[in-house]
């Protein structure tokens, strides 16, 4: 299979497998749950990505032309855990009628350090045992709108974990040659809390749960002092944000920012990210390079 495919694809069937004369069009709110629908989907539907690659899921404003899209949709998937807080009312305005997925359903939620009130982080996908939850309520959802496809979901999604599987191991692999105390990252906002927790690392952000968010002077001033006395290495601008604050922040704290991270969306079909095991693998290796 192609690392890389555009997200409104056709991918490899299985042999022998029939397919509806007109496919299912399934609807996802942004590029990475595209990605994950066509490893388990294949040509069997029609994937079209509300939010697409490089785009920001948080400042995300449905058209016109999305909400005609949705009204003839049979799956809607979502995130959820807050990310979509337009999806409803964006449903209710297309007249959409069809199944709605909400992929993180089943994962041990965080919220973010220091509010534990407060909104959930929506970032689970950073840890990749919970997008084993994700790509299982996927497979059921296609199963329900396509009861005919039911077997190839299944073989799919079986051959899918098992990279996931691997992909977790590697990742864990990596970080286990790098002191703990070494493992200290800042990025734009705050989008790696599930990879923190997952894989041992601490992450810190001038910028909250979402990239539109405002930051205080105080704040800023506040993690300038934690980089120092941490001696943090690591500065990642992110694919989705805007690449001047974190770059005053290298300019006042003297540490270089090391590169791009992919957090909120994959990049285009022909760039480094293109899915989402491709992400998470470009991702280790630029964090790796820059603790080491």
């Amino acid at each position: 299979m192609l690392a890389r495919r555009p997200l409104l694809l056709l991918a490899t069937a299985l042999p022998g497998v029939a397919l509806a004369a007109t496919p299912p069009l399934v609807v996802t709110s942004f590029s990475i749950l595209a990605d994950l629908v066509g490893e388990i989907a294949g040509v069997r539907v029609k994937i079209v990505s509300l939010v697409g690659p490089d785009q920001d899921l948080h400042a995300y404003e449905p058209k016109p032309a999305a909400l005609r899209t949705l009204a003839r949709a049979d799956l809607l998937v979502l995130n959820g855990l807050g990310a979509e807080g337009w999806s409803a009312r964006m449903a209710q305005a297309s007249g959409f009628n069809g199944r709605v997925v909400v992929a993180s359903s089943g994962v041990s939620p965080l919220h973010p350090a220091g509010a534990p009130g407060g909104p959930f982080d929506p970032h689970a996908w950073q840890d990749v045992a919970n997008v084993k939850l994700y790509v299982a309520n996927i497979r059921d959802g296609l199963a329900a709108i396509d009861p005919a496809g039911a077997t190839a979901y299944r073989a799919a999604t079986a051959a899918y974990l098992a990279k996931l599987d691997r992909l977790d191991g590697d990742i864990r692999a990596a970080y286990a040659a790098i002191p703990q105390a070494r493992r200290r990252v800042v990025t734009t906002h705050d989008a790696l809390a599930y990879y923190g927790r997952a894989y041992g690392l601490t992450f810190r952000a001038p910028l909250g749960l979402s990239s539109d968010s405002e930051p205080s002077a105080k704040g800023i001033a506040a993690l300038e002092r934690q980089i120092k006395a941490e001696h943090i290495t690591a500065l990642f601008v992110e694919n989705i944000s805007n690449t001047t604050l974190l770059r005053q922040i290298a300019r006042d704290t003297g540490v270089r920012v090391g590169g791009v991270l992919y957090s909120d969306a994959l990049s285009p079909p022909d760039g480094p990210a293109g899915t989402y095991i491709a992400m998470m693998r470009y991702n280790l290796g630029e964090i790796v390079g820059a603790l080491k």
